[in-house]
């Protein structure tokens, strides 16, 4: 998500009334008492001392209350799923591990502007795009980096300026050749996949097209260009090109209209969609457990949440390093999705200048003789007008990166910014992230690892029983994006709802609260650098 993705996307499988609930204004949900009896917390520790079975004995049902459903996980995927359930009228509550919302989407404006350090484009700038909608309807702003045609998906190529390790700016020439070169490189190894029945990694193809095709193999310059052009997709997938599966790589579908990144910084969807939601931040949850159809959720101070079902949203990172213990524990499919399934880790590191002293484009760029080496730096002042610039390390070199204080990280960087511009002089504030160690993510977004099945997002996405899931990689068509955790969620909390309303009897709540007047303005989406 940090670096990624015709009518909405959904708009196939969902009715109408479901793709207009996004719009900003949101009904709160219901509050009366015998509502809230659906929905029981246990702030004593005593209460962990009985059977779960005793404790959902004492609540209260009532078929005339609405289903509770509780969230885990406050990234926009858990915020969008709570927020279509709370339209429905159910009685929904969040539970947030951090001390703020987002997960790893966050905007910090300890620059005095906002600076994503997650999530920071909309990709697929159409209407086709879930969140085009609600991005609308904000009025926020999108600076958009690339077109349809870009290579490999991001900036056009006339934003960049490449480098060597001398200072000498790489000739446009240069850039445009090797870039349509790579381009060829990448069409060759499908005929390597199809020649192939067991996968293999993406570096390997690329080393049996070279071998094939002499012509395409690069010298000197040109070779450091190439590499530079494999970090830039080892960028979009948070991963290393020996790592990235040849038989998945390019099955993700692809929205149209570029990539825009948010001006304004992803915070005020954030925002818009949490609005009167029963939110409990600081609530990290160690355990679930499903008993006579009800489930029970237990978080690190002892707390526990009962309800009749829950959405799962925390990131794969955690669900793969077991900090959730589920009773009974999740099914073999289940946990192989989870094992197979790979997790990328993208970082950046935002520095923040008196003035601008660098060139007027996008992309400033480093190249070198390996991808490892390479590195590149986004341009904030061409979108914002403010003098930042974000150095980004996906992979092996983010981890790396990682192991460094902050100060030696903005060092590093500050090294690899002189070798293209010898003056440049010292930033006055510095932001670094750590996806790949902190605790509430464990990674940045999921990738898709060499041999394993290309049906792993389906399989993640699966409910058991009234556990449902969702996030960015229970995403098919769209994962490691923003638009499509969003989705994700939507599609989860809607078919909890449809499942809940018929075990409890419950009137389509959903068409009632659609009666309200959602309607969608078409205003278009504001774009600059068309």
């Amino acid at each position: 998500m940090v670096g990624h993705s015709r009518l909405f996307w959904f708009s196939r499988s969902l009715p109408l009334r479901l793709r207009r609930y996004i719009m900003p204004r949101l009904p709160q949900p219901p509050g009366d008492e015998e509502a809230k009896g659906r929905l029981a917390i246990f702030s004593s520790p005593l209460s962990l001392r009985g059977d779960p079975c005793f404790l959902i004995s004492h609540i209260e049902r009532q078929q005339s209350s609405p289903p509770s459903v509780i969230v885990i996980g406050g990234g926009i995927s858990g915020i969008a799923a709570a927020r279509a359930l709370c339209n429905a009228s159910f009685n929904v509550i969040l539970l947030e591990s951090r001390d703020r919302l987002g997960g790893r989407v966050h905007t910090d404006y300890s620059f005095g502007c906002p600076v994503d350090m997650g999530a920071s484009w909309l990709h697929g700038v159409c209407n086709e795009n879930s969140l085009a909608p609600l991005i609308r309807s904000l009025g926020l702003r999108l600076y958009r980096t690339s077109g349809d045609n870009s290579v490999l998906y991001d900036h056009d190529l006339e934003s960049y300026a490449l480098f060597d390790k001398d200072g000498n700016q790489v000739p446009q020439q240069v850039v445009i050749k090797v870039g349509e070169t790579f381009e060829r490189i990448l069409k060759e190894t499908e005929k390597v996949r199809d020649e192939n029945n067991s996968d293999m990694s993406l570096l390997q193809a690329i080393s049996i097209v070279l071998d094939r095709n002499p012509y395409l193999r690069q010298e000197g310059l040109e070779y450091e260009v190439l590499q530079w052009y494999i970090c830039r997709m080892e960028a979009w997938f948070a991963a290393d090109v020996d790592t990235i599966s040849l038989k998945n790589w390019d099955q993700e579908h692809v929205l149209t209209g570029g990539h825009g990144l948010m001006v304004q910084g992803y915070h005020p969807v954030i925002q818009a969609l949490a609005k009167n939601i029963d939110i409990h931040l600081n609530h990290r949850v160690k355990r679930i457990v499903q008993r006579n159809n009800r489930v029970i959720v237990t978080v690190q101070n002892g707390n526990t949440f009962v309800a009749d079902a829950a959405i799962i949203t925390v990131p794969l990172g955690v669900l793969k390093a077991n900090l959730i213990e589920f009773e009974p524990k999740l099914p073999e499919w289940k946990l192989s999705a989870i094992s197979d399934l790979g997790v990328g880790i993208e970082n950046k590191i935002a520095l923040r200048f008196d003035k601008v002293f660098w060139p007027n484009v996008e992309v400033l760029g480093l190249v070198a003789q390996t991808s490892y080496a390479c590195g590149y730096f986004l341009n904030l002042h061409k979108a914002t007008g403010h003098p930042v610039l974000v150095y980004m390390t996906a992979g092996r070199f983010a981890y790396d990166i990682e192991k460094l204080s902050d100060e030696e990280a903005v060092d590093f960087v500050m090294l690899q910014l002189r070798k293209m511009i010898p003056d440049a002089t010292d930033p006055i504030q510095h932001l670094v992230s750590r996806w790949g160690t902190d605790p509430d993510s464990l990674g940045a977004y999921s990738c898709d690892l060499v041999g394993k099945p290309a049906d792993l997002y389906e399989r993640l996405c699966d409910p058991v029983d009234n556990l449902y899931f969702a996030g960015e990689a229970a995403s098919a068509d769209h994962s490691g994006s923003v638009h499509g955790a969003y989705t994700s969620g939507i599609m989860a909390a809607e078919v909890c709802r449809r499942r809940l309303s018929v075990q409890h009897g419950v009137a389509d709540l959903l068409q009632l609260v659609m009666r309200e007047d959602f309607t969608e303005v078409m205003v278009p989406l504001q774009i600059s650098r068309m």
